[in-house]
């Protein structure tokens, strides 16, 4: 309970910080138009590719599984690319007071190789993923488990991967050995279970996806129950219900995406004061560690 405590505390205090600048925020919000955007457009190829070759034939899986991989490496690409982002908004608004956009855009032209990176090798872990989880009669539970250990391993490396290259301009390569170097140092002064985040974000994105299939559910209904054999009004309520219905869930997937990268953030921002923080204890210098505002705020410290 305490955990949960500490996660709506952590999410209050990151809203607090994205409502006193509104720039923090906006990146989620784009990610979520873009990557929609993005995945419309990579159905029309799939939904081609479909009608001439088939789903069965070997041409066709050959074609569709390309297709499938291509539209893996495009939206982690939308994703990463707004989430460094936000994280450098953030990096600028707990360093200086204010999370500029100007400052945002001119990191992503510098950084965009290295975040396209990342990208490839996320979508070659879900290739990977894939391939260990097998499919049909080779799934089973050992696979199953095996699969999600490589997702989550590999989820919470990036969550630490992307802001070492926002933060620090370096590469995939070396993004990874600050990485392992933190984790392994024990630099992150808290475990992921501390500040029950994802606890939180998950049972506000359920509640938010429960409201919004309960209203456009009773949208469609009640359009549907008085159209009689009108075909118009049908397809208006179906229209309007998915729309009102999608809201909701559009809002619970923003408050995910901000929540969890301003808590990864931090939390690396953390772990980069620690090892500054331990440099200086060596050489006879006492400092202090204080954690980020919002992780503070939650901590006590």
């Amino acid at each position: 309970m305490q955990s949960l405590a500490r996660g709506w505390s952590f999410l209050s205090e990151a809203w607090r910080m994205a409502f006193a600048d509104k720039d923090l925020i906006k990146p989620s919000i784009y990610s979520m138009f873009v990557g929609f955007v993005v995945t419309l457009v990579f159905l029309v190829p799939v939904v081609i590719a479909m009608l001439l070759f088939g789903g069965e034939s070997l041409i066709g899986r050959v074609v569709l599984g390309v297709l499938g991989v291509i539209l893996i490496f495009a939206q982690y690409s939308v994703s990463y690319i707004f989430s460094a982002m936000t994280i450098y908004l953030i990096y600028g608004y707990l360093s200086e007071g204010d999370g500029r956009m100007d400052k945002a855009w001119a990191m992503l032209q510098r950084e965009w190789l290295n975040i396209l990176s990342l990208a490839a090798a996320s979508t070659l872990v879900s290739v990977v993923r894939g391939i260990v989880r097998g499919n049909g009669r080779n799934r089973n539970f050992i696979r199953e488990g095996i699969a999600n250990l490589i997702n989550t391993i590999w989820t919470e490396a990036t969550y630490l991967i992307l802001p070492v290259m926002v933060i620090e301009d370096a590469n995939l390569k070396d993004g990874l050995k600050r990485a392992t170097y933190i984790a392994k140092s024990n630099l992150l002064l808290i475990g992921l279970s501390t500040v029950g985040v994802s606890w939180i974000t998950g049972a506000i994105g359920f509640v938010l996806g429960m409201v919004g299939i309960a209203l456009g559910g009773a949208i469609i209904f009640g359009v549907v129950s008085v159209a009689g054999d009108s075909t118009v009004l049908v397809v208006i309520g179906i229209m309007v219900g998915v729309l009102v219905g999608s809201i909701p869930i559009m809002a619970a997937t923003i408050i995910n995406s901000y929540t969890t990268t301003a808590y990864h953030t931090c939390l690396y921002l953390w772990a980069r004061d620690v090892e500054k923080a331990q440099g200086g204890q060596q050489a006879g210098i006492p400092v202090q560690i204080p954690a980020p505002a919002p992780l503070a705020a939650v901590l006590g410290r």
